[in-house]
């Protein structure tokens, strides 16, 4: 039986947003948030805090009406984007909001994403939300909400990703391989066409990539490139 340990839950939300940054996928803006187990709350990261020396006293509670529950500071602006997929997906256990170079092109070019390499193949489809809008008020927060239904990740035009995951580090994962598949995209389309894989390669090799302990490789390595 697992025993829920809120220190531990939010150091590791600390390690997973300060990879996010290490790695370039957020700057100055960019969020995490997690569940708290059998509640109604959140830990995200503070709106002004550093995302490079990020500490747990960074962390924050909210409830799903952004109200500020327990910590010190404000909730980011877009905190709607995170609640009104928590109550729309019972399923999400963590979302990421980022600002990846590589994938936010395809959005600005209107071209899709599609599975290249074989991390790719564990993507699924992507869709695109077609405005280029902040995620910072109800309204727009519940069309992505909408538009993220059925889907791990959702893209942003001109703006950024948000993924989704049954925890902080396959959150985590799922922006990485995000990343990589769409610059192995770009750059493959330079010297010509850029061919997905094959169906039945999707299907096999998001089989062999999505296991636990590959999952749990891609956060090992990351972490150990952070700075104490």
């Amino acid at each position: 039986m697992n025993v829920y340990h809120p220190e531990e839950l939010k150091k590791q939300l600390v390690e997973g947003i300060r990879m996010l940054e290490n790695i370039g996928h957020i700057d100055f803006n960019g969020h995490f948030s997690v569940r708290i187990p059998k509640t109604d709350l959140i830990f995200i990261n503070s709106a002004g805090a550093s995302r490079s020396s990020l500490t747990v006293d960074n962390i924050i509670t909210i409830d799903m009406a952004g109200n500020l529950v327990e910590g010190t500071g404000r909730p980011p602006n877009e905190y709607p984007l995170h609640t009104q997929i928590y109550k729309r997906r019972p399923d999400v256990q963590a979302i990421s909001h980022t600002h990846p170079r590589w994938s936010t092109l395809f959005t600005i070019a209107k071209m899709p994403l599609r599975p290249v390499i074989i991390q790719g193949a564990v993507l699924g489809t992507i869709p695109v939300l077609s405005k280029s809008h902040s995620i910072s008020n109800v309204e727009i927060a519940d069309e992505l909400a909408k538009k993220i239904e059925d889907h791990h990740i959702a893209l942003l035009k001109a703006h950024g990703a948000v993924i989704t995951g049954d925890s902080i580090i396959e959150t985590f994962v799922r922006s990485v391989f995000l990343e990589e598949n769409a610059q192995r995209q770009y750059m493959a389309s330079q010297l010509g066409y850029a061919h997905s894989l094959e169906d039945e390669e999707i299907v096999s090799m998001s089989k062999f990539i999505w296991q636990p302990k590959n999952i749990q490789k891609v956060w090992d390595y990351h972490l150990s490139k952070l700075k104490n």
